[in-house]
């Protein structure tokens, strides 16, 4: 059982993220004071929307600098803080070297991040953005889990540096994290393993997420002739905030919290906007043969080879969320919901056009 003190300042790494930014949201609505790191905290573009929210609330914010590849960069900003919240972490699918663009930020990132909270001795917990990438690496594993269904007990055993890189960027992050953890008694460790996350960024012309690529995709035009039946989890972007906040502050949580809410595809992902946006966009109606995928998927883009295809299209993907709605008391936005959200405000940022 781990209790915070409310009126001690309280640190996130990346705040300035997709996840992130609602978490500070929250935290400042809460009325705590955040210490908020980021690489360049002079970048306004890229701030402005929390001093935003800090002005509007009943919180502080204050922004340090921090590096996850500078050894001890984070340290000022972890002086007098109970809870860190460690949400940096690159989050892009498609790189040229992943070594140095994904394992290195995440891994060592990790570990300098919990150096430091090994070093500031004021830390009793911190909760780990981690992501359900650490759990699985294609949706034909959720048949191969425990009862049928992904849970907090499985980890990824299937990524490699060649094979879905991210993926296995989590997974290194995740497992140092918790040997770390267990290598001493003065904090503890919970992490947040979201799937696809969706719904409207606070920030949404300097927001770098993969749902934002699927966004444009299912509304530009690229997807109309129909989209892959590709099982993924999805949740909101503000219930992985909140997942955050009570994983916090809720005393006796622990462990891995897979935070998902909707088992779906990549179709559904693109019907559910159909009753709204469907006369003015140009969405997907019907899904793409699987052995059309295999043939142009790999000329079309070198992330759908036949093996991600073979392994993901038309394969359920089953989640079991039950851990973080009874010991967090979580529940989840609808789909359409968190869809209709992300959908509009890519239109009111002028990121999409109707056609």
């Amino acid at each position: 059982m781990t209790e915070i003190d409310k009126t001690k300042p309280v640190m996130v790494t990346g705040a300035n993220g997709y996840v992130a930014s609602w978490l500070v949201k929250k935290l400042l609505d809460e009325g705590l004071t955040v210490h908020a790191a980021v690489r360049n905290p002079e970048d306004t573009k890229k701030v402005e929307h929390l001093i935003k929210a800090a002005a509007n609330s009943k919180g502080q914010l204050k922004f340090f600098k921090g590096d996850l590849l500078t050894p001890g960069s984070y340290e000022a900003a972890m002086e007098g803080c109970e809870l860190v919240f460690h949400t940096a972490s690159p989050y892009t699918i498609n790189v040229k070297n992943p070594q140095k663009e994904l394992i290195d930020p995440a891994l060592k990132g990790t570990e300098n991040v919990l150096n430091s909270v090994n070093k500031v001795g004021s830390v009793k917990r911190v909760v780990l953005t981690s992501s359900c990438a650490a759990i699985y690496t294609d949706a034909i594993e959720c048949a191969d889990a425990p009862g049928g269904k992904l849970t907090e007990a499985v980890w990824n055993t299937t990524a490699s540096l060649e094979y879905q890189p991210y993926y296995y960027s989590k997974t290194l992050a995740e497992r140092k994290a918790w040997e770390m953890a267990k290598a001493q008694s003065n904090w503890d460790l919970v992490s947040i393993n979201p799937p696809g996350v969706f719904g409207p960024p606070l920030n949404p012309k300097n927001t770098t997420s993969e749902s934002i690529n699927i966004l444009k995709m299912l509304g530009d035009g690229q997807m109309k002739m129909g989209a892959p039946k590709m099982g993924i989890g999805v949740v909101d972007v503000r219930d992985v905030a909140e997942a955050h906040f009570r994983a916090g502050f809720t005393p006796a949580s622990s462990g891995r919290y897979l935070t998902s809410a909707h088992n779906t595809d990549f179709l559904e992902l693109g019907t559910v906007l159909l009753p709204k946006y469907g006369d003015k966009y140009p969405l997907p109606k019907k899904a793409l043969p699987k052995w059309l995928l295999m043939l142009i998927g790999p000329i079309t883009n070198k992330l759908f080879t036949r093996r991600f295809i073979k392994n993901n299209v038309n394969i359920p993907w089953v989640a079991d969320n039950s851990k973080i709605k009874k010991e967090l008391k979580m529940s989840f936005r609808p789909l359409q919901e968190t869809m209709e959200d992300s959908f509009q405000a890519l239109i009111d940022a002028g990121i999409l056009n109707a056609k």
